[in-house]
Parts: structure tokens; sequence; C-alpha cells
């Protein structure tokens, strides 16, 4: 991080990358103020309606940095016409209404999530962030929602293309221990789709360089070393110290999980070429090492 203190607002605060984010940059001396619903209660908050497009630039002028991650999550429900509404709408309307006010107060940089949707499904091809777009609903997702962020016209803008953050305390990885743990853990449909990961702590440390370095555009926040379902889930189990012998249909799977099955059977073999051209150094580049250690946390 820089060694100047800089303030920094942060919309989705409350969220899996939100929460670790804002302690993190908390703990490198940097002042906070989260973007919330309601009134304001502290100074470390700003009022914001995402539906209504109302962001209180008053209190958000002089920030150093906005960074954008609210969005409701996509495989929070099972994905009905309503969520999927729902999953385009939050991310579209509060993109543009944070990109507009960006785009006023003219912050050093403005971050906004992504995501690896981005690609679509990619089978074995490895994608970079120079790939087009893909076809499906959540490629038209993330294509209108880095649409609404190159509203922050005239400011440095940075899109994390996020692919499968892990984490104990949530997301996937958060899903799957309780199984694995039972020893009911196994590979999901074929397990020769690729998966696209990256551990949260990971995930804090890129968004703090892209605070720092003269990045721009999307950038794919995943490990450099992606794996196949077949691969994580044994490294899960074995990690685990438990057996991965429950393998899980994918017919059994599009029945639980309705839309949202495709990207878990979907293939997506991402590489972050940006960051490795930037010289970003990852603590956690291999899934083996990295699920040992959020397995023993």
């Amino acid at each position: 991080m820089s060694v100047l203190p800089q303030r920094i607002a942060v919309t989705g605060a409350s969220g899996l990358i939100g929460s670790a984010l804002v302690g993190h940059l908390k703990s490198e001396g940097h002042t906070v103020q989260r973007l919330v619903r309601r009134l304001p209660v502290s100074p470390d908050e700003i009022q914001w309606d995402p539906t209504t497009g109302y962001v209180d630039t008053d209190a958000l002028a002089g920030v150093d940095a906005v960074i954008h991650l609210a969005g409701v999550g996509v495989g929070d429900k099972r994905w009905s016409k309503k969520y999927k509404a729902q999953i385009l709408n939050s991310r579209l309307l509060g993109t543009e209404a944070i990109a507009k006010a960006v785009a006023e107060v003219k912050p050093q940089v403005f971050i906004s999530a992504s995501a690896i949707g981005w690609y679509g499904e990619s089978g074995n091809r490895a994608v970079v962030e120079s790939d087009r777009v893909g076809d499906d609903f959540l490629a038209a997702v993330c294509r209108e929602w880095e649409g609404a962020a190159d509203l922050a016209v005239e400011v440095r803008t940075v899109k994390l293309r996020t692919g499968l953050v892990l984490d104990p305390t949530g997301g996937a990885l958060g899903k799957m221990l309780p199984l694995f743990k039972f020893g009911l853990g196994g590979k999901l449909g074929s397990g020769k789709q690729w998966w696209s990961w990256i551990t949260l702590h990971d995930v804090i440390r890129a968004i703090s360089f892209a605070l720092e370095k003269p990045i721009s555009g999307p950038i794919n926040v995943v490990s450099p070393n992606p794996v196949t379902n077949q691969e994580f889930t044994s490294a899960l189990a074995r990690a685990m110290h438990r057996p991965a012998l429950f393998p899980a249909p994918a017919i059994a799977l599009k029945i639980a999980l309705g839309g949202f099955s495709s990207e878990v059977l979907g293939s997506k073999k991402v590489i972050p070429q940006k960051l490795i051209d930037a010289g970003f150094t990852w603590d956690y580049p291999h899934v083996t090492s990295a699920l040992v250690a959020l397995v023993e946390n």
C-alpha cells in the first residue's frame, strides 16, 4: 500500500470481500468510509441509495479512492426470473449511481467489482483480459456491469474480474466444508471443468495493489494456476484428511441449484495476465497449499 494514509470509500462493506478489505485498509492506517442505505450514524458512513441513484456527493467529496463491491450474491438463491433481475439490477443500478458520483468528485482511482463470468463457458481454452465477452446470463450481467463503471469518466478505473473466492467463513468453500468434514464431498459433475480460484487473502492484496499501481481496465483476480474441479475437490479432501467418495451428478446439481448449476458445472480457465505483467505476486498461488492453510485456519 501507499505509505501516505488515504481516505477510501467502500460499498458492499459488509460482504465477504468488503468486510475483510475494510479491516485490512484500517490496519494500514487508512480512513475508511462505508456507503450505507440508511441514515448515517457516524462520520465513517456515507448515505446512498442504488435503487434511486442517490449518492451524498458532498460527503464523498475529497476521497482518494472509491471501491465498489455491492451486489446480491449469485449463488445465494435459486435463479428465478425475479432473482435474475435482482442479480442484474443490484449491479447495474448501483454501479451507475456510484460511477456518476465518482465522475463528479474525481478521486484518484475507482475500483469496481466484476467477475470472470464475463468470459462465459471457455472449456479448456485459457482466457485473458482481452478476450471477448461470453454469451450466457452472467456474461451479459458482467457486460452491463462493466459498462456502467465506464460512467466514471476521467478517473482511473479498475474492474475486478474476480474468480472463485476461497475463505472458510463464506462463499463456495464455506458451503463445501461441512460436506467434506463428514466425508460426503466429491467432484461436481464430470470434475473436468476448470475452476479459477483465489484466496480471500490474495483478493485483498490484489485490491491494495490496484490502489497503488497505475493499472486500469479489467483485471482477472484469480490465482495463476487454475485447476479442474476434480483436482480442487481432491486437494480439499486431502487438506481435511477425508475421502472424496461422493460425486454430485450433473443432473442432481441442475435440480438442486437451477440456473446457478451452470456456474458450478461450467468451465472457466482464466489467467491473470495483467496482474502477472504488473509484477503482482500471490501468497497462495497453488490450490493444495492454499486449502491446507484455509482448513487449518
